[in-house]
């Protein structure tokens, strides 16, 4: 197991040479996306629900944070010429034709539920994430992150998130939580795959490609034929994601690392669709039809559980194989984890990624802000010195004199999948508060440490 300290990243290298770099390629692959999507069903298959489909609306913040905000464009509306609502659409008609069309699901709850959708969030707002009651996306930061709505898989993932809670429930923690990002990685697959009519053998397996902007070196968030092989880039460090029990990640961060450790079942699945693939060249070895179902049986059949470790998982999947079950079981192996066996690291730890920090922290007179969690997993640290010279001083010593952290931490809910997680640190006083706990304050005190206007 490798134990991971939180790291210091700064943003050393200015935003004109990232630009200056002049790495296209994520763009590139992105337009040859959009153009394959152009040359696959027509737009009444991809783009309008059918009758009978759940219904579905996308809303527009106007990059505040009221949710969900001006309803814009509903099923059966044509493009509406903003492009992050029309990739929305696009997004969430993929993912709810997968569920219903492949996995005979109606809707994430199975009951044919609306879905509401929300795009322009925030103000720089890098990420996407399910809230319990509906998607939201950010427009990224402009520098490094581009509009969340960009590349179609992460509609998926995300709305994977929705099914999970509907189905297994998987805890948001530890090896569950890193599982309840597998299945959100397996579906985002699913979905751009069937898209682009890829068999596994053919497909990229990039989660999130086309996100970064030009000047990252990156080909997409997560591999999951290759974990840890994502990217490599002085803003965003090298891809962290272990790719084999070995080398589980033990941290409190991102709630136990959920979005580090999901490479692991991640090759699992990949693997898996491979040689279901080779075993069965016709459409039933696609990795929608074949591992993809599998892995849908396994969640919804009563196996897999809120505490589900991997082992657990891989036991489920492999008993929901029928044919292919050596083939599972040897995805797992490959990857080190024994189905049914229990793995000591793998329950959840009501501790981690919860709760009240304590001592340790930087001398009085210092704001420190590290944020953690969120879709892309990447972490981000600053502070502020309130006896320097740096012209946020007078607005940060307001808020600290004013802010009642206890307060915040303990109205803090139980973890969303793909939010924030914020450690503060206000001149001695710490506390971890969860994004959708932070007061006007707060916000405005995280927005200035982490100097989030000026990136």
């Amino acid at each position: 197991m490798t134990r991971h300290r939180p790291s210091h990243r700064h943003c050393f290298v200015p935003p004109y040479l990232q630009r200056a770099l002049g790495y296209a390629d994520t763009l590139a692959v992105d337009e040859s996306l959009r153009s394959a999507r152009l040359a696959g069903p027509a737009p009444a298959a991809t783009l309008i629900a059918t009758p009978g489909a759940p219904a579905w609306t996308v809303h527009d913040a106007h990059s505040g944070r009221t949710l969900p905000g001006d309803p814009v464009r509903r099923a059966g509306d044509p493009d509406s010429g903003d492009p992050a609502v029309d990739e929305a659409a696009t997004g969430i008609v993929a993912s709810l034709a997968l569920l219903a069309e492949v996995w005979g699901r109606d809707s994430y709850d199975g009951a044919g539920s609306p879905v509401s959708l929300s795009v322009h969030y925030g103000r720089d707002y890098a990420n996407a994430f399910w809230d319990g009651t509906q998607l939201v996306f950010g427009d990224g930061d402009g520098v490094v992150f581009d509009r969340f709505t960009k590349p179609v898989d992460v509609l998926g993932h995300e709305l994977a998130h929705a099914l999970t809670e509907h189905t297994a429930g998987l805890v948001y923690a530890d090896q569950p939580g890193a599982l309840n990002e597998h299945v959100s990685d397996v579906v985002a697959a699913c979905v751009k795959q069937r898209l682009l009519g890829q068999r596994p053998d053919e497909a990229d397996w990039l989660v999130g490609q086309g996100l970064f902007r030009p000047g990252i070196n990156a080909r997409g968030l997560r591999d999951m034929a290759h974990p840890g092989t994502a990217y490599d880039d002085p803003r965003l460090g090298r891809d962290p994601q272990p790719a084999h029990l070995d080398d589980l990640v033990v941290t409190t961060d991102d709630h136990g690392g959920v979005h580090l450790n999901s490479g692991i079942p991640n090759r699992a699945f990949h693997l898996a669709a491979v040689a279901v693939g080779v075993a069965d060249p016709g459409p039933g070895g696609t990795s929608w039809e074949g591992a993809g179902r599998i892995w849908y049986a396994a969640l919804t059949g009563g196996q897999v559980g809120p505490r589900t470790d991997f082992a657990g998982f891989a036991a489920a999947t492999i008993a929901a194989a029928g044919p292919h079950a050596d083939a599972v079981g040897a995805a797992w192996a490959e990857v080190g984890v024994r189905p049914g066996a229990t793995d000591p690291a793998g329950g959840v730890d009501a501790g981690a990624g919860a709760g009240s920090s304590s001592g340790g922290g930087p001398a009085t007179g210092v704001v420190r802000v590290r944020r953690t969690g969120g879709f892309a997993g990447l972490s981000a640290e600053a502070d502020v010195d309130l006896a320097s010279d740096d012209p946020r001083v007078p607005e940060l010593r307001g808020i600290a004199g004013r802010v009642d952290l206890a307060q915040a931490a303990a109205r803090s809910p139980e973890p969303q999948p793909d939010r924030y997680v914020y450690d503060l640190d206000v001149c001695g006083e710490c506390a971890q508060v969860g994004e959708q706990a932070l007061t006007a304050d707060l916000e405005r005190l995280v927005e200035l440490v982490l100097d989030l206007g000026h990136r």
